[in-house]
């Protein structure tokens, strides 16, 4: 039977108008390299609305590698109050293997059910901007070319945080965890509430 870890709660991190800039963003990317006719925009306006997004991905990214790193940690907690599992060594990448490349088929399940079908990415992409960012920046403090290939450095970072120590792959069979939105963790919460 496979040990229970913490669940993984993810919060809602994007601001109402966060879609709509990202579809402006990819428009003005297509509209860049001549794949979409130009507005009557300047290059340096459709250069504007590109990074608008780009930046709008990155705050994404940032918030979601919060909720990443807290399971983790809440993982680690776990594991140091677990004998057998803190024997073997067991460090924060041990769980963010698990979670990035043997991610449970639950959650993998519920994650393509929300229509995200690349999260290995999105999820390593979160961790790697964690490596180097205690705090969101501001969009002024980025250079240009960091938010155009944000995605490039942000693999980077996952790829070098991962190897900085040594340590055990857990086998992905013998540990499961749950996947949840908040709104739907507090849901399931009080009516466990409500009926004990």
């Amino acid at each position: 039977m496979a040990c229970k870890l913490p669940p993984l709660i993810l919060h809602p991190f994007a601001d109402a108008n966060g879609p709509g800039k990202l579809v402006d963003a990819s428009r003005a990317s297509l509209m860049i390299h001549g794949l979409l006719p130009a507005d009557a925009d300047a290059p340096n306006r459709l250069e504007e609305r590109l990074l608008i997004g780009r930046y709008c991905e990155i705050s994404m990214l940032y918030y979601l590698g919060k909720d990443l790193l807290r399971w983790v940690m809440q993982c680690m907690d776990f594991a140091e109050r677990n004998d057998e599992l803190h024997q073997t060594g067991v460090r924060p990448e041990s769980f963010v293997v698990l979670l990035v490349e043997d991610t449970p088929p639950e959650v993998r399940e519920k994650l393509r059910a929300w229509g995200v079908h690349e999260y290995n990415s999105i999820f390593a992409r979160a961790l790697g901007l964690h490596a180097i960012f205690e705090s969101l920046p501001s969009r002024d403090a980025l250079a240009p070319d960091f938010m155009r290939h944000y995605h490039h450095f942000a693999d980077g970072l996952f790829a070098c945080r991962q190897q900085l120590f040594r340590f055990p792959r857990i086998p992905p069979k013998s540990f499961d965890f749950q996947l949840y939105a908040s709104g739907e963790y507090a849901r399931m919460l009080e009516q466990e509430w409500g009926t004990a």
